[in-house]
């Protein structure tokens, strides 16, 4: 998992070497404080994109459960983003994760996306958890954890499994509660 600063934490300041020309006592160098800009956390960051993702899902056609997911670029950009189309294409693997990569590695032309960062707002299945590991992203952050089917840790985890040739990094339950509302609402919906 991704691991955060812990929320109390203060930005370290960066120590300025002042030259001697600049020092009001000539021959002795100082360090001034120079206050660093706190860099976005991790977390944050990953609130933000998902975000992004919850407003991909609820475009999701009628009848396809309403799960988005989007490719951010190693400019932090967003690459591609999809729903899930299985049932308006009828296609099974027409899930927005996979959907996402194959457009992301069309536009950048290369499969390999190890600096670029999958966001969706459902735990990835074992299908799209493989496609992610296979397409090498370098991670992986998710909202509603899929106890039935999710694949980075919930039911099974496939992205981290013995053996791996390569694991990504991963976060899930960003944005949990809205993620979650989104598919309750969608599944009651249907047993209307």
């Amino acid at each position: 998992m991704l691991d955060d600063a812990s929320p109390d934490a203060k930005p370290a300041s960066v120590q300025r070497q002042v030259p001697d020309d600049a020092s009001p006592r000539r021959g002795a160098a100082h360090t001034a404080p120079h206050p660093a800009l706190p860099e976005q956390s991790a977390l944050t960051r990953a609130r933000s994109r998902m975000d992004h993702a919850l407003a991909v899902a609820h475009t999701a056609p009628a009848g396809d459960i309403p799960v988005g997911a989007v490719v951010f670029g190693p400019d932090g950009e967003p690459v591609a983003a999809a729903t899930n189309r299985r049932q308006a294409d009828n296609d099974p693997t027409a899930h927005a994760e996979v959907l996402a990569l194959r457009a992301a590695a069309e536009k950048l032309g290369r499969w390999r996306l190890e600096d670029c960062e999958l966001v969706v707002t459902l735990e990835p299945c074992v299908m799209c958890a493989g496609a992610a590991v296979a397409a090498r992203v370098g991670s992986i952050v998710f909202g509603a954890w899929e106890p039935k089917t999710g694949a980075c840790g919930s039911y099974v985890d496939a992205v981290r499994a013995p053996g791996a040739l390569y694991v990504p990094e991963v976060r899930g339950g960003v944005a949990e509660y809205e993620s979650q509302r989104l598919i309750h609402s969608f599944f009651s919906d249907l047993r209307r």
